[in-house]
């Protein structure tokens, strides 16, 4: 039962993953750290400390990196409302911040805890690029990572073939992938194979009743109607939701194959497409194990038990 530290570039499905955590594993929980990504970082740690309030786990967020490693930030606001939070008028006040910066966190609390903390990445990866160059000896300290990131089957989001949380920063996601961290990359076939919630299951979670389940569902409008014009996904699917559920339960994730993951980082439409390579055409190590497949009713119930 590894410690987690959970990174996030909070929007709605974050928010979501991050209800499933503080509800069902609130004591393995170390530390949260945002960074940019779907939304600039000062809206992801408002969002991540409005979703700690109303869950009433008491933790002050490490804000992270505001920007990718070396190009401009461009957002996902265009899929999760220009809040993040799906523009439904919750009033987000004012963030309980810590003082020191995420990817100094991080490195001290592998440090801390070395063999025994899980890293939970939901966006960009640039926080864990930078802790890994600020502390050489934290790849070593991590026992896991689990990266909500790439694309397993070559379907993307953001582009044909590239997911956008390795889009937004290859040349982090890179860094990350090369490095000798044990990895699970959760890609977004999984989310769209195992994590999609139709308008039926979306009205059983708010049938639930509970504050949680009404802004877990209600939060997805602007996601809902990208998923309709554009990602072809019925309903929403919640990508980081079933990747904390997966670093939470061995249960979700029922296969895996190991590759050495490697990033495009050239601009264009192939930009943050992730090569998985199983052969032995090079002498790279294969430190990340793709998800390949994953148990839909085991992460339903997680779900339906967080948002009571």
């Amino acid at each position: 039962m590894n410690k987690l530290w959970i990174d996030t570039d909070t929007a709605s499905d974050d928010a979501v993953a991050l209800m499933i955590a503080m509800s069902l594993a609130p004591e393995r929980i170390t530390g949260i750290s945002t960074v940019a990504g779907n939304v600039p970082v000062n809206l992801s740690s408002r969002n991540a400390s409005y979703i700690a309030r109303l869950c009433e786990f008491d933790t002050a967020i490490h804000e992270g990196a505001a920007s990718p490693l070396c190009r401009p930030l461009k957002t996902a606001q265009y899929i999760h409302g220009e809040d993040g939070m799906g523009d439904i008028g919750l009033e987000i006040s004012t963030p309980n911040l810590s003082c020191v910066p995420a990817a100094v966190a991080l490195a001290k609390a592998a440090q801390e805890h070395k063999g025994e903390l899980e890293v939970v990445t939901l966006g960009p990866l640039t926080n864990i690029a930078l802790a890994l160059k600020l502390d050489p000896d934290f790849a070593g300290n991590i026992a896991k990572m689990t990266i909500m990131g790439g694309t397993g089957d070559c379907y993307g989001n953001v582009t044909p073939v590239s997911e956008y949380n390795i889009w937004a920063d290859p040349e982090a996601a890179d860094v990350v992938f090369r490095s000798s961290i044990p990895k699970v990359m959760v890609g977004w076939d999984i989310s769209r194979k195992y994590a999609s919630i139709s308008d039926q299951e979306a009205e059983e979670l708010l049938a639930l009743g509970s504050v949680k389940a009404e802004i877990a569902v209600n939060s997805q409008k602007v996601l809902r109607a990208f998923c309709a014009s554009t990602s072809g996904v019925v309903g929403f699917d919640l990508p980081d939701p079933i990747t904390l559920a997966a670093a939470i339960n061995p249960y979700v994730v029922t296969a895996t194959k190991p590759y050495a993951v490697s990033v495009i980082c050239q601009d264009g439409p192939a930009r943050g497409f992730t090569i998985l390579n199983d052969r032995h055409c090079q002498d790279t190590p294969k430190t990340t194990r793709v998800a390949q497949a994953a148990n839909r009713t085991v992460f339903w119930q997680m779900l339906m038990e967080a948002l009571k």
